[in-house]
């Protein structure tokens, strides 16, 4: 039994292989995305289309409601026990996302972190409230900058998180997940998806202004009031708020939703780059891509 597992950096391509590898294989594509699970975004997250997912089933998209808590270890336990479901009937399973902390967690296991003083907590989210987003994205680039690097740096309850492991134990919080390789009863084959850096920011900026034509602004503001929601604080969303809020005008809320959804790409790729188990295809080249597992298959 194998589990093949589509990665990269949002807006490359993976949802179009994954349903045609899902296809080939006649089997079924559980999502690695930390957002998409959301019932209640659409738009800003980049579900695939009704008619995708009528195609192939898909697990883990519109599984969860916003005020339900998620994290990597929650995907885990739920990826692993779709898979068992998958392989009960048959030989394949197909994963995609771009959400680095989440495959981790699927591929590798994660460790338990020790409990936290309740004054380094105390204190950290005093300075949060007093310094902003700012202060945390500096301590982590400074004090823990793996995880600077995930991706997750727009998201203060997880950068508060990573934050008071890394001032408690000494350790990353990275080096909790995955730090014992936990053994799977089935293969692991990640395949990566990339593309000439200008091609990437330019489908990025299209899907941005896509989005926006498609109503984005309008799905935000009908989740304005529960914006201090965890799940709520991801690019896209986050901007529109402060748009809302009289921060900036909407010409200059788009500009930075594709700047910062191009940062985030970004880093995706710095840290997908860094496992070397992974075998690297153009999205366009899903021939090559079958055929590759075909034989490892």
């Amino acid at each position: 039994m194998t589990c093949f597992i589509i990665l990269g950096p949002t807006a490359v391509g993976k949802t179009s292989v994954a349903i045609s590898l899902a296809q080939h294989f006649q089997t079924d594509i559980i999502s690695a995305d930390s957002r998409q699970c959301f019932r209640e975004l659409n738009i800003g997250v980049a579900k695939p289309s009704p008619e995708e997912l009528a195609a192939v089933k898909h697990y883990f998209i519109n599984s969860h409601s916003i005020h339900d808590e998620m994290n990597a270890a929650i995907f885990e336990r739920l990826a692993l026990q779709w898979t068992h479901e998958i392989f009960h009937t048959k030989d394949t399973a197909i994963m995609a996302g771009g959400t680095g902390l989440y495959i981790r967690a699927f591929a590798e296991g994660m460790d338990d972190i020790p409990s936290i003083p309740d004054h380094i907590r105390d204190s950290i989210q005093a300075s949060y409230d007093q310094h902003g987003i700012a202060w945390l994205q500096g301590s982590l680039r400074t004090l823990d900058p793996a995880f600077y690097e995930t991706g997750e740096i727009n998201n203060p309850q997880r950068m508060m998180r990573a934050l008071e492991i890394v001032i408690g134990t000494g350790r990353s919080i990275l080096s909790y997940r995955g730090g014992t390789q936990k053994e799977r009863p089935f293969r692991i084959i990640k395949i990566g998806l990339d593309i000439p850096r200008e091609q990437l920011y330019q489908q990025i900026n299209e899907r941005v202004d896509k989005m926006m034509q498609q109503g984005l602004a309008d799905e935000a503001a009908g989740l304005f009031p529960m914006r201090t929601l965890n799940a709520l604080q991801t690019v896209g969303y986050t901007e529109l708020f402060e748009h809302m809020e009289g921060k900036t005008t909407l010409a200059e809320t788009v500009q930075l939703i594709k700047q910062h959804t191009r940062n985030y790409a970004k880093r995706q790729l710095t840290w997908f780059r860094r496992d070397p188990s992974v075998t690297w295809f153009a999205p366009s080249d899903t021939g090559s891509i079958i055929q590759f597992c075909e034989e490892q298959d």
